[in-house]
This record gives structure tokens, sequence and C-alpha cells, in this order.
């Protein structure tokens, strides 16, 4: 005789779940963040995603914050080592374009990168390759350490900026007014008003990624430093 089909199994004969490790947390939450967006990826989504309690998420991750970081980590793997070819200002400049696209490929997690600070091996890597690169410039040390800051932050509020596009007939508003603008009171607008608005995205960030390696290898830092602690790095 059969089991009927609404005949309940037992515990026994049920297959033994995988391990709970935060590898199995951080690779389930990348899988909702691909398919639905950084929102969902939440301790009590990722409990049912993995078929268990959300108190039990927290053994191994601190807070939705450290989840999140833990995804941008993760995502931060698929950006390569820096190009051995080319001037090393060029193979900078790809490094940090390559982190860029990574970040609009993922909307969400752009937005959410500006106040994120990841401290996995992804990260760590991506500011070792920076330095290195500064390094061969030429760069010095303490401008190559606060510099590298900077540029993060740029490409990162590129990616932000663009993953959270404006309604079109915002932008055509903004595009007349600085077209029609009157000279007489904002003269220096009215004399660059096309390039204003002017200038592909890439090109925008292509510009500024250079205009700031050109800063970084010109300005000093101050010789005193605020307190490490005080401040959190991009």
């Amino acid at each position: 005789m059969t089991d009927r089909p609404d005949t309940p199994r037992s515990r026994r004969e049920r297959p033994a779940k995988p391990a709970l490790t935060r590898d199995s947390i951080v690779g389930a939450a990348v899988a909702v963040l691909r398919a639905e967006g950084l929102a969902k990826v939440t301790m009590r989504r990722l409990a049912q995603e993995l078929d268990t309690g959300p108190a039990s998420l927290y053994v191994y991750v601190r807070n939705t914050a450290e989840l999140h970081a833990a995804v941008l980590d993760e995502l931060l793997g698929e950006i390569g080592p820096a190009p051995a070819d080319g001037p090393w200002r060029e193979r900078l400049e790809r490094v940090l374009s390559a982190y860029t696209v990574m970040l609009l490929a993922h909307p969400t997690l752009a937005r959410s990168a500006l106040t994120t600070w990841p401290s996995g091996p992804h990260y760590l890597r991506l500011i070792e390759t920076l330095l290195a690169l500064l390094d061969e410039g030429g760069v010095a040390p303490a401008r190559a350490a606060w510099g590298v800051d900077l540029l993060l932050q740029h490409a990162t509020a590129t990616a932000a900026e663009h993953a959270t596009q404006a309604p079109s007939e915002d932008w055509d508003a903004l595009r007349r007014a600085v077209r029609d603008i009157d000279a007489d009171h904002h003269p220096h607008i009215a004399a660059v008003a096309e390039e204003l608005l002017s200038g592909e995205p890439g090109q925008r960030l292509s510009w500024g990624l250079r205009a700031l390696i050109l800063g970084i290898e010109r300005t000093a830092v101050p010789d005193r430093h605020p307190n490490p602690s005080s401040r959190r790095p991009s």
C-alpha cells in the first residue's frame, strides 16, 4: 500500500538542509538582488530563501547594512585585475570605469554604495590595485591614500546619479531653462549654456577621473591627519 499524496513526511525522511554559512547567506542575497533589486534583500526574505528563521541569520550577519556591504563586496569580485598594458593613468581609469559599470548593472546597489563601506577581500583587493597604480605613477603615499577615497566617491556618485534617472520632462525643462537663460542676469551660464549639458555619460566620467588623478598628483595633503575613527572611507 502506497502513501497518500497528502500524507505528511516524517522529518527523518526529509533531506538534510545544507549547513547555514555566511557565504550561503551572501550568495542568496546576491541572487535576490539580481532578480528583484536591493530593496528585497532583507533578513526576513533571506530566511525564507534559506528555509530558516531570521534570528539564525544574525549569527553570521549583524544587520541589513552589513549584509548590503557584503553583497557589494561579493559583486566587486566581478572586477578583474588592472590591465597590464597602457600608461598607468589609463589603466587606473579603466579599473575605476569597470567599478562604475558594475554598479550601473545594479541600480539599487549603486545608490546604496554611497553609504555602504565593505571590508571584504574583494574591496581590499580593489583598494590595493588603485594604490599600486598610483604608486607606479610616483604619487606620494599620503596623496594616494586620500586620492583613492576621492576617486571611488566620484565613480560611485556617477553610478548612483545615472541609476536614478530623472523623468525626461524634468531633463527637458532643465535644458530649456539653460538654453533660454537671461544673459543679463546670468552671463556666465549663458556663455557656456551648451557645454553645461553636453557630453555622453562615459565622456564625463572619463574627464572627471582624469581631472581628479591630475589633482591628486599635485595636491599635498595636510600635515596633520584627522583621527582615522572620525570618518568612514568611501
